[in-house]
């Protein structure tokens, strides 16, 4: 069970206990999941009841409680513990997070940059009012893509009044080419003013555009690397090794992309899509130098699952990155 599945499946559970008379809530739209804090336990963990409670007019704990054997007996979830103010600890059967972080990856590879892709606008026409301003217009085409993964459709035009006013730029961005002027416009967030200078084409670690781009260069270069020492991807729990916590903060990010790219859509936002192409790139190195066998190592199952990883991640940002209208290359 994916975390995406498993948030679905916190969500029945959720209006099962409201279609029973035991909260009365408005069901949210998503819920989160995530690995357990400090004191919890298990492969997941929710504070959904602490955000029902208030609504709901109920302690946390109750509410947890209410939730609890109603997400104990669904499919995949093996045991349900409550912990703290109201947290919901969730194990789930078979091989727990390993196999949830492999079908995550399964997920991924087959969606390719499609993953994240959703319908939560399905049928709705966003109208975008910019005015006549080179970063509005960016950002207006950024959101085209964006709002478009999630079903919709956006009409775009500069009657007044205007509803997309970002902080125009200083000065004009096209000496940094396309693709980093786009950068530069679009990762800040719409009220901040943005940086045209020429950090966006430096090819260091300050600089978040290159990160992104390293990143993904990087998975495409352990792909190419792999099948000259003859073995390719295969999506798998990972082991007991260097690569295995790097490995699930990777999944867990991976896993966070569907939300990040709704809420960019929703709010009208590409720098969150942006920010969040950073976070995945900073989560995706630490795994990397675990991927391929060293000296005299054979390759193993464990080295296709952290290269099925790798490769999810990659592909991951060249989506993120074709949203924002920024080319992904594979060698840098």
């Amino acid at each position: 069970m994916t975390p995406v599945e498993l948030s679905r499946t916190v969500l029945h559970a959720v209006r099962r206990a409201v279609d029973d008379g035991e909260l009365s809530v408005t069901v949210p739209e998503r819920v989160v999941v995530a690995p357990p804090g400090p004191g919890g336990c298990g492969d997941y963990a929710t504070n959904v009841a602490l955000q029902l409670a208030r609504p709901a007019g109920q302690p946390p704990l109750r509410v947890a409680e209410i939730l609890r054997p109603r997400l104990a007996g669904a499919t995949g979830v093996r045991d349900v513990v409550v912990t703290g103010p109201g947290f919901l600890n969730i194990s789930l059967e078979g091989e727990g997070r390993g196999a949830a972080d492999a079908a995550l990856v399964a997920e991924i590879r087959a969606a390719g940059r499609s993953y994240g892709h959703g319908d939560a606008l399905a049928g709705q026409v966003v109208e975008l009012r910019v005015p006549y301003d080179v970063r509005a217009e960016v950002v207006a085409d950024a959101l085209g893509r964006i709002i478009a993964s999630q079903g919709g459709r956006v009409a775009i035009d500069h009657r007044e009044p205007v509803n997309v006013r970002p902080v125009p730029a200083p000065e004009d961005p096209a000496p940094l080419g396309p693709d980093a002027a786009r950068w530069a416009l679009l990762h800040p967030a719409a009220h901040d003013r943005p940086r045209v200078t020429a950090d966006h084409l430096v090819q260091r670690e300050a600089n978040p555009l290159f990160r992104v781009r390293y990143a993904h260069a990087r998975t495409r270069a352990l792909l190419r690397n792999a099948a000259r020492l003859g073995f390719a991807p295969e999506p798998g729990p990972l082991d007991q090794s260097e690569g295995q916590g790097a490995g699930h903060v990777l999944c867990d990010t991976l896993a966070d992309h569907p939300r990040i790219l709704g809420a960019a859509a929703t709010h009208r936002a590409p720098d969150r899509l942006a920010r969040h192409l950073v976070t995945l790139a900073d989560a995706t190195f630490p795994l990397l130098p675990a991927v391929l066998p060293i000296g005299e190592e054979k390759p193993s199952a464990a080295h296709r699952a952290r290269l099925a990883l790798a490769e999810a991640a990659g592909t991951v940002l060249a989506g993120g990155l074709s949203l924002l209208g920024i080319d992904a290359p594979d060698h840098l």
